[in-house]
């Protein structure tokens, strides 16, 4: 098993459901959490040579710039309606990154 891709994958999906939960529940704290954990991904993929890593890669970075840019117009602007656009562009963005994980997935078993 490659833990770095578990890891990777986790913050991915952990990132997912965070945005999910401020479109459920909007609030500055989920946002910030959303965030802050999609970095994290971000980080994480910095170091992945795979197949598709630039993708994986662009992908987060384009939920890195929606989250960010949400949390600073729910907190300094007070204009929910802004940060709930920008989440859901995060959540597609991170929905494609899942997806391309499970291509490049299954890739790597074809290729064996």
């Amino acid at each position: 098993m490659n833990w770095g891709r578990v890891f990777y994958i986790f913050f991915t999906l952990m990132s997912l459901t965070t945005s999910a939960a401020f479109l459920y529940n909007p609030s500055t704290l989920t946002l910030f959490i959303a965030g802050s954990i999609n970095v994290v991904s971000t980080i994480l993929k910095l170091g992945v040579r795979h197949m598709l890593a630039a993708e994986l890669l662009a992908g987060s970075l384009v939920a890195d710039l929606h989250l960010i840019p949400a949390f600073f117009s729910m907190q300094f602007f007070h204009n929910q309606t802004m940060a709930t656009g920008l989440v859901i562009g995060a959540v597609i963005a991170n929905i494609y990154t899942i997806v391309v994980s499970m291509i490049e997935s299954s890739q790597e078993k074809a290729d064996f």
